[in-house]
């Protein structure tokens, strides 16, 4: 079993941290640049939909959009991330991994989509998809320290000590003042200390010697 440390905590940081994004997260305005005049105004009419948060429409047109002119993909992804967040909310957490899944199709280089993926996916128990993500936002962006404290408290989930140290210690590296680092450095070390000193398994007894 792995070492579940301070979950609700961690999960209430990550939800507020979503909570955030939903007002963040905006549509791409529709323009009118030259290019396909119908695909324009299906997009326009997706603008409007998401204007009134009916993300089902806007984002059925924003994809028919998309298929007759890409210029429209990054309204699409937009959408998708507001369904998304809002599906969140809601606790539909697969629908909400489907959405930003879908959005991540599009624009697999956006590290908050991946960011938004992982915390379903640890909604949903899926801790590994959520390492990966993770992972995958990392290289995206490697100096977000908060990917890092996730990836870490994931790491140490799976009893995975060694890991989940080295992002701890990466953080420090990028912030020698971050508390929540130095806490679970401090709370590492004790684990390690203990593993080090329990007992190993019982010695397998010498074979039998057969008498001649």
């Amino acid at each position: 079993m792995g070492y579940y440390v301070e979950p609700k905590i961690m999960m209430k940081q990550i939800t507020a941290f979503c909570a955030a994004t939903l007002l963040c997260l905006g549509v791409s305005p529709v323009t009118h640049a030259q290019g396909n005049s119908e695909a324009t105004n299906i997009a326009r009419q997706g603008s409007e939909a998401s204007k009134a948060s009916d993300w089902n429409k806007a984002i059925d047109l924003f994809r028919k959009a998309t298929e007759m002119d890409r210029k429209w993909a990054l309204n699409l992804v937009a959408a998708l991330q507001q369904r998304g967040v809002a599906n969140m909310s809601q606790q539909k957490f697969s629908e909400a991994a489907a959405d930003f899944s879908e959005a991540l199709n599009i624009n697999p280089r956006d590290a908050g989509i991946h960011e938004r993926r992982a915390y379903v996916e640890m909604k949903l128990n899926d801790f590994d998809k959520a390492l990966a993500d993770y992972s995958d936002a990392i290289k995206i962006n490697p100096r977000e320290i908060r990917y890092y404290l996730l990836r870490s408290y994931i790491y140490e989930t799976k009893s995975d000590l060694k890991n989940s140290m080295a992002d701890t210690e990466h953080v420090l590296h990028l912030d020698k003042n971050n508390a929540e680092a130095h806490a679970r450095q401090e709370r590492l070390k004790k684990i390690q200390t203990m593993n080090a000193n329990a007992p190993g398994p019982t010695p397998i007894p010498a074979a039998p010697v057969t008498k001649k």
